[in-house]
Parts: structure tokens; C-alpha cells; sequence
């Protein structure tokens, strides 16, 4: 009985394992890989040229003047920036920027509140950091 159940786990073993060389990888081709980073990296820059522009525009500045933010402080923090958190910064900042560039002479109350949110997100990451 003891030979039955030993011959039993060997074979399960030689069915379940398989045989080292019959491993086979699966890769992309190096090309590919760089693609992926050069369109990772580039979305990257693109996303922190678009916060870069909402904090030079002077209106975003007199704002951040008013509420007491320190921009040169949040400007540096950009290239910190990465991640979901970037993308999703990035993407309010697009919205201000079309916001104002859509023809209000003022900034309402809602876009002020979203520029000052943008700007305490970026300099509370900068301080966990």
C-alpha cells in the first residue's frame, strides 16, 4: 500500500510540474517597451505643461496672492508630480485653463475654489514628501 501511494504521488507530480525547458516567456519586442515609455514619459511632460500653465496665468496668481499660496513653492512641487495624482491634476487644471480661455472675463466662485483645491493638493504633497 505504502508503494501504491508512492508511485501515486510521483506520477501526480510528473503530471502537474512541467519539465523546466518546456517553459516558454512571453515578452514584447524591446521596441515596443520603448515606445510604451517614451508615450508614458511624454504624457507625463504633457500633463505637467498644462498644470505649468494654470500657475503662470496672472489671474490664477492674483488668486493665489488673495488666498496666500506660495505659487513658487507649487510650481517646484509639479515635477514631483506622478501617477493618478497627476493625471487627475493635470486634467482640473485643463478644465480651469478651458474655463477661463472660454471668454469670462472673471473667475467665478466654483473656478476660484477649484484653483485653490489645485494648488492646496499640490503643496500637501509636497510636504508628505
Amino acid at each position: 500500500m505504502h508503494t501504491l501511494i508512492s508511485v501515486l504521488v510521483v506520477f501526480l507530480l510528473v503530471a502537474v510540474v512541467p519539465p523546466s525547458g518546456a517553459q516558454t516567456t512571453h515578452s514584447a519586442p524591446q521596441s515596443a517597451l520603448d515606445a510604451a515609455v517614451r508615450e508614458h514619459v511624454a504624457a507625463s511632460d504633457a500633463d505637467r505643461d498644462a498644470i505649468r500653465r494654470l500657475l503662470a496665468r496672472p489671474d490664477v496668481q492674483a488668486v493665489a496672492g488673495e488666498a496666500g499660496i506660495d505659487l513658487t513653492r507649487a510650481e517646484r512641487a509639479v515635477a514631483t508630480l506622478e501617477g493618478r495624482t497627476l493625471t487627475d491634476l493635470a486634467a482640473q487644471a485643463r478644465q480651469v485653463e478651458q474655463t477661463l480661455a472660454g471668454g469670462q472675463s472673471r473667475i467665478t466662485i466654483s473656478t476660484t475654489t477649484i484653483i485653490i483645491v489645485l494648488l492646496l493638493i499640490i503643496l500637501i504633497i509636497v510636504a508628505v514628501d
